[in-house]
Order: C-alpha cells, then sequence, then structure tokens
C-alpha cells in the first residue's frame, strides 16, 4: 500500500510541525468523510449571543417601562456566550463592525463538552 506524507500544522503558536503519513484507506476514509459532510454545509443554523440573565418575576415584568434598567447576572468585561441551536459552543467579546455588534471569539468550547452538554439535555 502506498504513502503520502502531509505536513500538519501541529501548534501554530510554537509554529512547529508534524509529518503525518495516511495509508491508502485512510486518504479514502477521508474523502469519503469529506464527500458525506459536504451535504451538510450549507444548512442554516440559528446563532445566539448572550449577554447576561435575570431571574424576575411576573410583578417585575408587569412593572417594566421605558427606561428600566434590568441588571444581569454578567459583569462588565465577562465573556459573551454564543450558542448554535441552543448548545454553548464559544464564547467571546464584544466589538463593533460597521456600526453593528459583533462578537470576536476568544474561547471555542471544546467537542467533547458540547457532546455532554447534547447528552444532558435530551
Amino acid at each position: 500500500m502506498g504513502k503520502e506524507k502531509d505536513i500538519m500544522d501541529d501548534d501554530a503558536d510554537a509554529e512547529t510541525l508534524q509529518i503525518v503519513e495516511k495509508t491508502d484507506e485512510e486518504k479514502i476514509a477521508l474523502t469519503k468523510i469529506k464527500d458525506d459532510l459536504a451535504q451538510y454545509l450549507d444548512i442554516p443554523l440559528v446563532v445566539n449571543a448572550e449577554l447576561g440573565r435575570a431571574s424576575i418575576t411576573i410583578r417585575e415584568v408587569l412593572r417594566l417601562n421605558d427606561g428600566a434598567v434590568l441588571e444581569l447576572d454578567k459583569l462588565v468585561g465577562e465573556p459573551m456566550e454564543i450558542f448554535i441551536n441552543g448548545l454553548l459552543i464559544a464564547r467571546g467579546e464584544v466589538v463593533v463592525v460597521n456600526e453593528r455588534f459583533g462578537i470576536r471569539v476568544t474561547d471555542v468550547i471544546d467537542p467533547m463538552e458540547i457532546t455532554r452538554q447534547n447528552a444532558g439535555t435530551v
């Protein structure tokens, strides 16, 4: 069986390179995975960013009016949470892009943790 050497970026910060040898079977499997994944790439997802949360009573909701301030549980400077289809996938900081709010991603949640989150909600 033939082998092909690929150079992969092992650690971008340290700029170290690692040589990985792939067998023909591995190359075929990776190609199949890429082909299978391609059919899902254009599926729309709902992305939400959460600034913070508050727990209030119905009485307090009824008292809300223009100018009312609702205190949230997050402190100034704490990262916002980014959810995709209800699952926490990342955290980031608020930025302004062309007069619109955006989020600079500062921490991507480990996929295994996302899997554990999802398992806990089912």
